[in-house]
């Protein structure tokens, strides 16, 4: 069973923001099955390495957690050390952007993440689509993460799974009680919103509706909770021809149509209106206070 959440009132309140730093291409699952680091590098075709600028530049004084998908980090070393170097927190996203619930599949892919997340000391990992077994969380401590981001559940939630602490992306609860059961997997799901959840961290609803998740953050920063949102490069800087190349698949899977909608003016607008740091400061204040 989980630990107990640890009180955070006293803790300043803020918007856990993340970036979960992949390829363009990486919510398009068609791609998955592609293998060749090559092809791969080159469906790419540079996005990741110029977009970080401008990613960073958007941000401007503001830290954030950047989950980065690890072949970003072996095509371009300079990625992952120019977010370390304007202060913000490296996390691991993936080596390889696909579902990863089987632990088998995760331990290769952590592998494969070795050796840049030991030259970074990447110490948080965000699963691909928020997607997680509760058989993983003894692995990630295995490979020496401190905490997870890969659950939905209410702001204010912060649970430790197996040695390793979880803090979840925000949900709002629209109905019936707080989940007795914060067990993975939490993913967006119609299993999670049958139970009276709605993930509004999401950056699908960030692309649906806006408005509205800034009045979720308001209510939830209120309250005295800190509420943790996802946006990723391509909805902040859009790669050429993005609309045209992703079509085919909108076509086929209009679900994926918020994924491509440009997000740069809710994030100017969150950063004015509220406080915001990475996910891995906001824990170590928690846990220093009630050390």
């Amino acid at each position: 069973m989980p630990s107990p959440t640890p009180p955070t009132t006293s803790v300043p309140p803020r918007v856990l923001l993340s970036i979960d730093y992949e390829p363009w291409y990486a919510f398009i699952r068609r791609y998955d099955a592609i293998e060749s680091d090559a092809m791969r590098r080159e469906i790419d075709g540079g996005f990741s390495k110029v977009a970080i600028d401008g990613v960073l530049e958007r941000l401007g004084g503001a830290k954030a957690s950047f989950y980065l998908v690890g072949e970003v980090a072996n095509w371009y070393p300079e990625v992952p050390q120019k977010i370390v170097d304007a202060g913000h927190e490296l996390g691991l996203h993936c080596q390889l952007h696909r579902p990863l619930i089987r632990v088998s599949e995760l331990a290769e892919d952590m592998r494969a993440s070795a050796g840049w997340r030991s030259r970074f000391e990447v110490r948080g990992y965000r699963a691909p689509m928020v997607g997680i077994s509760e058989d993983a969380y003894p692995l990630l401590k295995s490979e020496g993460f401190f905490y997870s981001s890969s659950i939905y559940g209410t702001a204010g939630t912060l649970l430790q799974k197996q040695g390793v602490w979880e803090i979840p992306v925000s949900t709002v609860r629209l109905f019936g009680s707080r989940a007795p059961n914060l067990a993975a997997p939490r993913d967006f799901s119609m299993k999670l919103l049958f139970s009276g959840e709605y993930p509004y961290g999401s950056s699908f609803s960030v692309g649906v509706m806006g408005d509205v998740v800034m009045r979720l953050l308001e209510r939830d920063l209120k309250a005295g909770h800190s509420p943790a949102i996802i946006l990723h490069p391509y909805e902040l800087c859009p790669p050429p021809n993005f609309l045209r190349r992703t079509s085919p698949d909108l076509v086929r899977h209009p679900l994926l149509t918020p994924f491509v909608f440009n997000k740069t003016k809710f994030l100017a607008r969150l950063l004015r209106a509220f406080p915001v740091s990475s996910l891995g400061q906001y824990l170590d204040e928690v846990l220093s206070v009630h050390a």
